[in-house]
């Protein structure tokens, strides 16, 4: 009987409870999004997997299982060093030309950054509101409510950055709500932009970007950092990285570099990031009232992004007697490339002659600094 006892007690399935198979079906549903429909599945997928084994009993393939494999991966995120990473890669193959070239496109950036205070004032209300009738759920501290608050940067990483810091166990719940809906920016932003703008905007023809000089895209990464960090030091791991990642591109000397950032070594670091969060996403974290509250931040946060950016486009239209096309007002959200992306599409639909990419990437380059400095800013004031 002992005998039998101990391979029965080895096996997952004798384990299993209702909670674990509901985030198995999770998982399912994941990655029937990456890999049937296609919704970034460089990183829903790795996170779907991730997510399926953590939640198989005795596999200790969680993020929590001590000297697991799962685990060790996870040290990346606890002791954050793949955010900033990514950031790296990503200034590799980002172009700021467009934002030196037409430096108003920042506001529009700025007015994007609506979404993360929305989301910060709401998961506040939601907990204090809801706290008194749900059982052993005491509301959202300002360190969680922050931490919500970040999903509006429309940023995966930043949003990853700033949970391990402040709210580490709220980080699985604000990942997947952050990429899932970064995946979901298709959908979520051509409604708004249709209800905000009038068929007159759509159809602004904007001026080609001025020509900027590869001395000038030398220097700013350069001036960016040393002002940034100089004024806002706890952003400096993401902006740093950022910036370094760029001056590697426009430095020109630095090819090898700048071929591994942009492909290797992105789609390594994309890889253990989805791999670290599913499987930090266990049952007794994740299926709480508190992550349907994150949620629903969450696709606030990105509604009042787009709504922010948008808002600031229509009045530099007015400013400008009509030189500024609204519909890059979603590029507000730091969703590269996806929202420049869908500037152009919805450009082209109303008049063929629109070419807005470009355009469109001035103001996502901006709120990604922005986005930074704004995390940068929550852990200076609520870190301690």
């Amino acid at each position: 009987m002992p005998f039998i006892e101990s391979i029965f007690s080895g096996i997952g399935l004798t384990e299993m409870s209702l909670p674990k198979a509901v985030m198995i079906l999770i998982s399912f549903a994941l990655m029937y999004l990456a890999i049937e429909k296609k919704y970034e599945p460089l990183l829903l997928l790795p996170l779907s997997f991730g997510i399926l084994i953590a939640n198989i009993p005795i596999a200790g393939l969680s993020a929590y299982d001590e000297g697991g494999l799962m685990n060790f991966l996870y040290q990346g995120i606890i002791r954050v060093i793949y955010p900033p990473m990514i950031f790296l890669c990503i200034g590799s193959m980002t172009d700021f030309g467009p934002l030196i070239s037409s430096p108003r496109s920042a506001l529009i950036g700025l007015g994007g950054q609506l979404g993360i205070f929305i989301a910060f004032g709401t998961s506040l209300l939601l907990g204090n509101l809801l706290s008194p009738f749900i059982p052993g759920f005491d509301g959202f501290t300002l360190k969680e409510a922050a931490s919500i608050g970040i999903i509006g940067s429309s940023d995966g990483p930043t949003s990853i950055f700033t949970a391990t810091r402040l709210a580490p166990e709220l980080l699985p719940s604000i990942a997947i709500a952050a990429f899932s809906y970064m995946a979901l920016v298709p959908f979520i932003q051509p409604p708004i932009m249709r209800a905000m703008t009038t068929p007159k905007e759509r159809i602004i023809v904007m001026p080609e970007p001025k020509r900027i000089t590869q001395r000038q895209k030398i220097l700013f990464p350069i001036v960016v950092t040393l002002v940034t960090l100089l004024l806002v030091p706890t952003a400096g791991a993401l902006i740093g990285m950022l910036m370094f990642g760029n001056l590697i591109k426009e430095s020109g000397v630095t090819e090898r570099y700048v071929r591994s950032l942009q492909n290797d070594v992105l789609n390594i670091l994309t890889l253990l990031v989805g791999l670290s969060i599913g499987s930090s996403a266990t049952a007794d974290r994740f299926l709480t009232p508190g992550t349907l509250m994150i949620v629903a931040c969450g696709l606030l946060a990105f509604v009042f992004g787009t709504v922010g950016g948008i808002f600031v486009a229509k009045i530099l239209c007015k400013i400008t007697n009509g030189k500024v096309n609204p519909l890059i007002g979603n590029s507000g959200v730091s969703a590269m490339p996806m929202a420049a992306r869908i500037s152009q599409r919805m450009g082209q639909k109303y008049n063929p002659q629109n070419h807005l990419l470009m355009h469109a990437m001035g103001p996502i380059v901006s709120s990604t600094i922005g986005s930074a400095i704004i995390a940068g800013i929550f852990l200076a004031l609520f870190g301690g």
